[in-house]
């Protein structure tokens, strides 16, 4: 197989964030296929390899890019148009599209049914994000009734909600990196995730959600928003709850019930068996197969089929209003 360059802007500092760690998970799971490396583009790092220097490099042919970095897609496709490149894709919205010489994996199926849509001439692929087995449930004692991560929340669960459930019982407000996150949730009774807000300022989506999936495999009960890919998994009514449901009273009445209510809260490992390291391996190893034949077919062949582009999506709609009005005028 051929070798591949994960390119990141950084990996520490400012570029922190759950994107990153779950890229980083990535090039793990991948090195135990194949030879796989971060190459940083943005910042040099001590001990990584850095995209400039590299590129001056002849023989690329038998590597591939892999890209993820949302805001850079654009720019990155233009500079690596000579190579073989797959878009690693999380968040979905952001402005820009793909050719079909560029692979897409993508880490949730509300991500891939958007590129499903956007690039149709592409190889597209489904891989959910990895979620590792220390996120299990404990059985501890769980002395923290509520629990709220500060980041990615709405207005609304900040100042309105956790005031209120402060007055009646025991909330843990989080704004800070977690060292020891699956121990958090096993302490915790109910973990409270609104990220839709969040997103709508970003104008992309939510790529996968791993919190809540994380707070579930650690015997959390979850009251979540279900926009993006957290409607990949959360089924409301069976596995959580829908949060910010019509009324803050509404809100505080559920989770009041749900703390009082003697049932204990365990979904079967099935559920999640695949977001499992076993499983990742296995669907890696037939992705990164099949993308290394398309790349040996893509040096010998040329695209022939038709995109989706603007114009194209134009010219179709016009044929079939001239073709409506011919059939039925003329």
């Amino acid at each position: 197989m051929r070798k591949l360059y994960f390119l990141l802007p950084g990996t520490d500092g400012k570029f922190a964030c759950g994107g990153l760690w779950a890229e980083l998970k990535t090039v793990h799971l991948v090195q135990q296929i194949c030879s796989a490396e971060v190459v940083t583009y943005r910042q040099r790092e001590k001990g990584k390899l850095f995209l400039d220097d590299l590129l001056k490099e002849s023989k690329l042919d038998d590597v591939i890019f892999v890209i993820s970095w949302g805001f850079d897609i654009a720019k990155l496709v233009i500079k690596l148009k000579p190579y073989n490149v797959v878009y690693h894709a999380h968040s979905a919205g952001y402005n820009f599209r793909l050719p079909g010489s560029i692979p897409i994996i993508a880490v949730s199926r509300n991500t891939m049914g958007y590129w499903g849509q956007q690039s149709p001439n592409s190889l597209i692929y489904y891989l959910p994000n990895q979620i590792s087995n220390e996120f299990q449930n404990l059985h501890l004692q769980r002395d923290i009734d509520v629990l709220v991560q500060v980041r990615k929340s709405s207005e609304y669960l900040i100042k309105e909600l956790i005031p209120a459930l402060q007055q009646q019982c025991q909330v843990c407000v989080v704004d800070s990196y977690i060292e020891d996150l699956p121990r958090l949730f096993n302490r915790a009774k109910i973990y409270l995730y609104d990220s839709a807000e969040y997103w709508a300022q970003q104008r992309v989506s939510e790529g996968f959600g791993l919190q809540p999936m994380e707070a579930l495999a650690c015997g959390c009960r979850v009251f979540s928003s279900v926009n993006g890919g957290l409607s990949d998994y959360l089924d409301p009514g069976f596995n959580c709850y829908k949060i910010a449901g019509y009324s803050k009273e509404y809100d505080i009445q559920r989770i009041m019930k749900l703390l009082n209510s003697p049932v204990s809260f365990t979904l079967s490992e099935q559920f999640f068996l695949e977001h499992r390291t076993e499983n990742i391996i296995k669907r890696l190893q037939i992705i990164l197969e099949q993308i290394n034949e398309f790349f040996d077919h893509k040096v010998h062949y040329p695209a022939n089929i038709k995109g989706l582009s603007r114009r194209r999506i134009v010219k179709l709609l016009t044929q079939r209003i001239y073709g409506k009005l011919k059939k039925k005028y003329f």
